[in-house]
């Protein structure tokens, strides 16, 4: 299976994922859980629409808002805040939006490190927060580099800015997709009855 293959059934599948939970949505609304898996799956779509990728995000930011209105205290949706402003910023080509965007995303992680401080994915995005708007800024220097400097064949190769953008977006998607499926599964789990 080629790249694009993959791709091609990734869209599927997050495209499955999105219209299954809008469905859960009419008839479960109050459901927390499915609206984070929804905003998962918006967060990984973003990234194969090259059209206008924010506006998934933002629906995505509106789910997951929608869900801790539900349960203020549902560590997997302010987590996964943090992950979509961090996605946001690195979408965004103005620079003090993309700051802000950065410090929202520092302020949920920091928020859900706090709900569960043992949660290292939790800890490790908040670490890599800190670091993320060097990297963005990196990405936007390569994609702007132009006519001053050597001949384009004297200059190193770089890995095309828009790839790279979409390698720093896929995995801060996988994470909120790992931490989608736990919350389902734990969900999803059976109740014992206490003996």
């Amino acid at each position: 299976m080629d790249n694009k293959d993959a791709e091609f059934d990734a869209i599927i599948m997050f495209e499955q994922i999105r219209k299954v939970s809008e469905a859960t949505y009419l008839q479960n609304p109050l459901d927390a859980d499915n609206l984070i898996r929804w905003a998962g799956a918006l967060l990984e779509l973003a990234q194969f629409h090259n059209e206008d990728p924010k506006q998934f995000v933002q629906e995505a930011i509106t789910k997951l808002e929608e869900a801790l209105l539900i349960d203020p205290k549902k560590h997997a949706a302010i987590w996964g805040l943090g992950n979509a402003h961090t996605t946001l910023a690195f979408l965004t080509p103005e620079e003090t939006e993309a700051k802000h965007n950065f410090d929202l995303a520092a302020h949920f992680f920091q928020i859900a490190v706090d709900e569960q401080p043992e949660n290292e994915t939790y800890q490790k995005s908040l670490e890599m927060t800190a670091k993320a708007p060097l990297l963005r800024a990196d990405i936007y220097r390569q994609q702007h580099l132009g006519g001053d400097g050597p001949p384009l064949a004297s200059r190193p190769k770089v890995v095309k800015s828009s790839e790279l953008k979409y390698d720093v977006m896929g995995w801060v998607i996988l994470a909120i997709g790992v931490v989608a499926c736990v919350g389902y599964a734990k969900a999803s789990a059976p109740i014992s009855a206490p003996r």
